[in-house]
């Protein structure tokens, strides 16, 4: 059954069940603070879990793109060594919340396996939760006698916490899971040992292919459980496992979910992939399988996250993101032999492979590929930048064993594989420290962990059963009572509040424009809210203190100021991006943004410099808008088709509903939720301050309008005054400039000479001053130069004799600088090593510095120690 048929009747069969099948989620997610990727199917049905929105259907069904390489589901280093783990994954699921409950998704998963599938009953084995006495949770009694209609007794198991009771997280619904497994060994296996022994064991073809989740239970802060108000049940069933047993594989790659991408490596590198089946394989293929595995699977999650707007980059999901790329990339470069960029052809493949179910691989194709093209062209640099590193590292290490912080530095800073550095060193013969390279990483994660570190209380619940109301679109102050309060504590912003209120006028962080902030007044008091965002549909006022009575009523008071600044920003982003669809062409697309009180960053889909000429015509394009008065045209709950239909922008990688906000300045429409001025005069003026790359392919303009186009203009106009000031105010100050310029040029160049002059006398003066120490010509001085002609000299006097040892000290703007020239043949002959000697007389300047074997420059703060310096560097010579 190809695998497009297998979504399809999973899809099928629920619907005949009368779920509604709605379609995958984004892979990243951009309204859940608590979590940077979709890592599973009921992520984004959350809110409904908590009881904080009502779903469409109380039967839903789906298949979701799911990424785990973060957090407790980090499987990114199993990747590739085994035949099951990946980053990306779908998972099929169907849902009830509170409607059907074990029962029916009990009988309803094995009609589909057996008699849909028609997976042989004998080849499946099936858990229940056992209990938990530490929680006080019974066995699930219940469970066990639905299998026992359908199943022999012997093939059903106990599972234990870990294995059978799910968790959404350390607090939230949860409940006892039934998990069903299949046994995918050849027979003669199965005579020898029995599947059920291998259960939950790790074994490669006995795997968990369906989990049917039965969420009847809250975990609170302090780790208790309080039934749920309706039961739930949320179940995930592996759609890749799943191809791999109704294709008859032992090996998820080897089905056709991923064997036209494997295809395309080997037709790119020349090489052959085997299959699971071949047994007894060299250790070479092994390598080979490996990697090919590795870039296949990782192709998927980089394509479809940049598909969904995240974009590699050096923080956040996007860091994580570029380190998935990169891990393929090196895996192709070590085992694949491959230079240049190739991951990029593969996209085709996958968009004709997949596009039909999700076309924002088709539709962004091009863009992706583009993408990934640039990101593997600059890490293909990065690696001849680290090999060059390593080899530095190699020369200065003492011994053969390579410093474990040494290797962390090369992975952390320059971003240089780790098995890629010890495979270079086992290569040289040397080994290197993993033990000190593990206790840097791990510092590094504490750091990172404990610089991130939340921990939450539980809901307080004032008031129960209201419906929050957002009223912002129309008020700026309003009425309100307190419906919750929790108290978040995390290591980064300290001790703060999240209030949860029954109306709300503050507009929650969302679509690139930052949350409200305001005040909660009372007869008492007034509490300052700090910022507004949403969690699981839940609109968060935080504050530094709670109100003494939260039962109190309060005026929510929006601060109106700062309002008004971020709506002039937003309505002027979306001007701009009508203007760079018209001036730079339609294939400008968003990519993210931010607004804000001060200004606007809008990061768009472009292949070249947008040129000055170019960024004029989309400033005057914006100001006629402005010019033209346009009023806002909103229509708060239009049909999305019909908003599509109407010529209405959406962005990829936003989770809209089936009715959503359309907001409209003239010709400009796009799908938005946030806060925008009555009318485009309101604007003011709107003034572009920087345009440049941010990724491959990705240019960003940072923009600002209304006050602070005033601003920029008044400072402009102070610094021109000054400026005239400055030339004793002439008459054109263009013609004062240039001819600075001119007169500046030419004394550079008078500069320079004298320079050359003063370092040719210098080294004639100076080789009178070489020493012959133990076969040396050596030299030690302090000059008055600059630093960077001190380096000049070091070098002319090292090449102007053999077997030469200089070590030259000067000061600059107060700091002290060394420079290090040792000859060529005394570094091969001798195993000199300036950059070593840099570094340990860069001590007695308090400073560092390195570079090669033969020259290495340092630069410190503390001039006294030049002197001390010199000494020490006769003294190692002697």
């Amino acid at each position: 059954m190809k695998s497009q048929d297998v979504r399809k009747q999973f899809l099928e069969f629920f619907k005949s069940k009368e779920h509604l099948i709605v379609p995958s989620a984004p892979i990243v997610l951009k309204d859940d603070p608590t979590l940077m990727f979709n890592n599973s199917g009921m992520a984004q049905f959350k809110e409904y879990f908590l009881g904080n929105g009502t779903p469409k259907s109380p039967r839903i069904a789906d298949t979701q793109k799911c990424l785990r390489v973060s957090g407790k589901h980090n499987d990114l280093e199993d990747v590739g060594f085994d035949t099951y783990h990946h980053t990306m994954f779908e998972m099929l699921g169907n849902w009830s919340f509170g409607d059907y409950f074990k029962k029916e998704a009990i009988n309803w998963a094995w009609e589909l396996l057996t008699e849909v599938y028609k997976i042989p009953k004998e080849n499946l084995y099936v858990s229940v939760f056992e209990g938990s006495k530490e929680d006080n949770v019974p066995f699930d009694q219940e469970a066990w006698d639905i299998w026992k209609t359908l199943i022999d007794e012997d093939r059903i198991i106990l599972g234990n916490k870990k294995d059978n009771f799910w968790e959404m997280g350390d607090q939230g619904p949860c409940g006892p899971c039934s998990e069903i497994h299949v046994d995918l060994r050849p027979e003669a296996e199965k005579l020898l040992v029995s599947g059920k022994s291998l259960v939950n064991n790790d074994h490669p073809q006995v795997v968990e292919i369906w989990n049917n989740v039965f969420m009847e239970f809250n975990r609170k802060a302090d780790g208790s459980l309080e039934k749920l108000p309706a039961q739930h049940v949320d179940t995930g069933m592996g759609f890749e496992r799943l191809c791999m047993a109704l294709q008859g594989k032992t090996s998820n790659y080897d089905t056709d979910v991923f064997t036209p991408l494997i295809e395309k490596v080997e037709q790119i590198t020349g090489l052959k992939y085997t299959s699971n089946e071949v047994k007894n394989i060299s250790e070479e293929q092994n390598k080979t399988n490996i990697a090919i595995r590795v870039v296949v699977d990782h192709v998927r999650a980089v394509a479809f996250a940049i598909a969904d707007g995240q974009l590699p980059s050096n923080t956040g999901a996007g860091y994580v993101i570029r380190r998935i790329l990169r891990r393929a990339i090196r895996y192709g470069f070590t085992f694949l032999n491959t230079k240049e960029p190739f991951i990029n052809k593969l996209v085709e493949v996958l968009a004709n492979q997949m596009g039909e179910f999700f076309p924002e691989i088709k539709s962004q194709q091009q863009f992706v590929t583009n993408v990934i093209r640039e990101e593997e062209a600059s890490f293909l640099r990065t690696l001849d930048q680290g090999l060059q590193l390593l080899e530095n590292v190699v020369a200065e290490t003492k011994g053969k064993e390579v410093s474990g912080a040494k290797a962390f530095e090369l992975y952390d800073t320059f971003g240089f594989p780790i098995d890629l550095t010890a495979l270079i060193l086992r290569e040289k013969g040397f080994d290197l420290d993993e033990a000190g390279f593990n206790a840097a990483m791990q510092e590094q994660k504490n750091r990172s962990r404990a610089a991130s570190e939340v921990s939450t209380e539980d809901w307080s619940v004032l008031i129960s059963g209201n419906v929050e109301t957002f009223v912002g679109y129309d008020q700026v102050e309003n009425e309100v009572k307190i419906t919750r309060i929790r108290k978040v504590d995390s290591k980064k912003d300290g001790i703060l509040y999240q209030i949860v209120l029954d109306n709300t006028p503050f507009y929650p962080e969302g679509g690139g424009q930052v949350g409200d902030k305001g005040t909660l007044v009372s007869a008492n008091e007034t509490i300052a809210i700090i910022d507004t965002k949403k969690e699981n549909n839940l609109i968060l006022h935080f504050t530094k203190q709670l109100p003494e009575n939260v039962n109190a009523s309060f005026v929510a008071k929006v601060n109106t100021d700062l309002r008004l600044a971020t709506a002039k920003n937003h309505s002027a982003t979306h001007l701009m991006h009508q203007a760079l669809r018209s001036i730079l062409g339609t294939h400008v697309e968003q990519k993210g943004s931010l607004v804000n009180s001060n200004n606007l960053r809008f990061d768009f889909s472009h292949f070249s410099k947008v040129t000055d000429e170019e960024i004029k015509q989309v400033e005057d394009f914006v100001n006629a808008r402005i010019q033209e008065q346009l009023p806002l045209i909103e229509r708060r709950n239009i049909p999305i088709q019909q908003a599509l239909d109407e010529g209405a922008m959406a962005l990829f990688g936003e989770k809209y509903g089936d009715n959503v906000r359309a907001i409209k300045f003239g010709q400009s429409m796009e799908l938005c939720g946030g806060i925008h001025v009555k009318n485009t005069a309101e604007i003011w003026h709107f003034k572009i301050i920087s345009e440049g790359a941010v990724a491959a392919g990705i240019r960003r303009i940072e923009a600002i309008t209304g006050d602070a186009v005033k601003n920029f203009y008044a400072n402009q106009e102070h610094t021109l005054a000054e400026i005239k000031e400055t030339l004793k105010n002439p008459q054109d100050v263009l013609k004062s400039v240039a001819s600075l310029q001119d007169d500046n040029a030419k004394l550079k160049k008078q500069i320079e000479q004298l320079l050359k002059e003063k370092i040719e006398g210098l080294k004639n003066t100076l080789i009178a001053d070489f020493q012959e120490i133990n076969g040396l010509n050596f030299l030690a001085k302090q000059v008055d130069l600059s630093m960077s002609s001190t380096k000049d000299l070091a070098q002319a006097l090292g090449s102007s004799k053999p077997n030469s040892f200089v070590f030259l000290a000067s000061i600059e703007d107060n700091a002290p600088n060394i420079h290090c020239y040792i000859s060529k043949e005394l570094v091969a002959e001798k195993l000199l090593n300036a950059g070593n000697v840099i570094r340990e007389l860069g001590k007695y300047i308090d400073g560092n510095g390195g570079g090669q074997p033969f020259f290495a420059s340092g630069k410190g703060k503390n001039a006294s120690g030049i002197k001390e310096a010199l000494n020490k560097a006769i003294e190692f010579v002697n």
